[in-house]
Order: structure tokens, then sequence, then C-alpha cells
């Protein structure tokens, strides 16, 4: 079980990682619409553009789906069961979450879960 020191931790690296990416998320729209207003002068600025497109697509995409796990965990703080693995109910270890704060599985479930 998690201390109080440890989960006040991982609940301010939760609570930060989310104000940067809601600023991550915020910044490229910002930049998708500023996208809009430049005219493109051939084929090539186009499929530039359109390249830039998808990869921002992509990676805000990543950034909802990181904001929605950091979300859940920092709903489990408060429920009391964060650092509890989804799977098996045994603690994720504490490296573990050292490294990924919103892992859901421990080491084993989480390889087990990505086999199914």
């Amino acid at each position: 079980m998690l201390t109080k020191e440890q989960l006040d931790m991982f609940k301010n690296k939760l609570l930060d990682r989310r104000v940067q990416i809601e600023k991550n998320l915020q910044d490229t729209r910002t930049e998708l619409e500023s996208m809009k207003n430049i005219e493109l002068k051939d084929e090539a600025d186009y499929a530039v553009a359109s390249s830039e497109t998808a990869v921002d697509d992509a990676i805000l995409d990543q950034q909802r789906k990181e904001l929605n796990e950091i979300e859940l965990a920092l709903d489990k703080i408060r429920k009391g069961i964060f650092g509890v693995c989804e799977m098996c109910e045994e603690p994720i270890g504490i490296a573990r979450l050292e490294v990924k704060n919103f892992a859901r599985y421990c080491i084993i479930c989480r390889e087990i879960n990505e086999k199914i």
C-alpha cells in the first residue's frame, strides 16, 4: 500500500502532467486554426500541410488518451484504489508507477493484457 506522501507525490505529478497536456492540446488547436488561413501555393505545399496535419492529429489523439488515463488515475486516488492492479488486484510496484504514473496493471498483468 502506498503512503500518503507517495500518493501526494503521484497526485502532484499527474496534475502537473495534466496541465502540460492541456496546454499542448490548446497550442496544437491554435496552430491548426492558423494553418487553415495559410494560402497553399502548389501541390507540394498542400502535401506538406496534409502530412503535418496528420501528424498533429495523431499527437492530439495520443495526448487525449493520456489525459483520459490521468483522469482515471486521479479518480482512483480520490477513491483510495490508486496503485492497485485492475486485473489481479495486487499492488502495482512503486518503480512501475514512477515510470508510468497512471499505470493500470502490474507488470505481469500488463504483459498478459498486451497478448490478448
